[in-house]
C-alpha cells in the first residue's frame, strides 16, 4: 500500500449553531435550535379558519331556511287574502248584479202598470171610484142590484178563489150597514196591538186605515175604512206586498156624497 495516498478516517463534527456577536451558543433568531422538535405553526390559523368557515356556513343555512320559511308564510297568507278579496269582489258584483236586476224588474213592472185603469161601483152605492193598475184583473162576486152588500175582487194577472186563506190584491165591499157599528169589529185587535190605526183623509172623508194582522183572518195586510152616505165602504189588501199599490189606490179614490 502507497503510504503517501493514505489518509486517515475523520470523524464529522456536528455543526455548531451559529453565534450572535461572536458569541457561541446563543441560537440565531428564526433558525431551529439543534436537539429541539419543529413547532407546526401554520396548523392553527388553518384550525380557525375551516371553524369560520363551518360557523359561517351553519349561519347561512339558518338564513336560507328562515327566509324560505317566511317567504312560504307570506305567500300562503297572500294567497288566502287574495282569494278572500276575490271571493268578496264576486260577492259585491253578484250584489249589485241582483239589486240592479231587482230594480230594472222593478222598474219594467211598475211601467206595465201604467197607464192606470178606473174602477167603477154601483150608482146607487155612492159611484165608488179609483184608479188601479192595467195588469190587475177585476172579479165582481155581488154588485148589489137587488141590495144587500157589495163585492169585488182584484189581483194582478188574475183573481183567484175568494176564501179566508186566498190572498188578492185588493178586496171591495160596501156594507149596508152603518160605519159606527161596522169599527167596532176592530177594537179588541187595537187593544191586544195586533193592528195599528191611521186616521187619513179619502175624497174630503176621514178614514181609519189599519194595518197589522187583520181580524177573522190570517192576512197581514192593510184595510181602509170610510163612510159614504149611509154605507160603509172597506177596501182592503191581503198582503204587505201590495202597500204602495194601496195608497196610491186610497189617493185616487172618488165616491158621490
Amino acid at each position: 500500500m502507497d503510504n503517501q495516498s493514505f489518509q486517515p478516517y475523520q470523524q464529522p463534527t456536528q455543526a455548531m449553531p451559529q453565534t450572535v456577536g461572536g458569541q457561541p451558543g446563543q441560537p440565531v433568531p428564526g433558525q431551529p435550535v439543534p436537539g429541539q422538535p419543529l413547532q407546526p405553526v401554520a396548523a392553527a390559523p388553518k384550525a380557525n379558519k375551516s371553524l369560520i368557515l363551518m360557523i359561517v356556513a351553519v349561519v347561512s343555512a339558518i338564513a336560507a331556511a328562515t327566509f324560505i320559511g317566511l317567504f312560504i308564510w307570506m305567500y300562503a297568507k297572500w294567497d288566502v287574502a287574495k282569494r278572500d278579496v276575490d271571493g268578496q269582489v264576486m260577492a259585491a258584483v253578484a250584489t249589485a248584479v241582483n239589486e240592479n236586476t231587482e230594480e230594472l224588474e222593478n222598474q219594467f213592472t211598475e211601467r206595465e202598470k201604467s197607464p192606470y185603469r178606473t174602477f167603477a161601483g154601483p150608482a146607487d152605492y155612492g159611484e165608488l171610484s179609483f184608479e188601479f193598475p192595467k195588469t190587475w184583473s177585476v172579479y165582481e162576486a155581488r154588485d148589489a142590484a137587488n141590495g144587500g152588500d157589495y163585492e169585488a175582487y182584484l189581483n194582478p194577472d188574475k183573481v183567484y178563489t175568494v176564501n179566508s186563506s186566498t190572498i188578492n190584491a185588493l178586496r171591495v165591499t160596501i156594507k149596508d150597514k152603518a160605519y159606527d157599528s161596522y169599527i167596532s169589529t176592530y177594537d179588541s185587535a187595537l187593544k191586544n196591538g195586533k193592528i195599528q190605526l191611521n186616521v187619513r183623509p179619502i175624497n174630503g172623508e176621514n178614514a181609519n186605515v189599519y194595518s197589522g194582522e187583520l181580524p177573522s183572518t190570517k192576512f197581514v195586510g192593510m184595510v181602509a175604512v170610510f163612510k159614504i152616505r149611509d154605507k160603509t165602504a172597506i177596501l182592503q189588501t191581503d198582503a204587505m206586498l201590495f202597500a204602495d199599490d194601496f195608497q196610491k189606490i186610497l189617493d185616487s179614490v172618488h165616491f158621490n156624497q
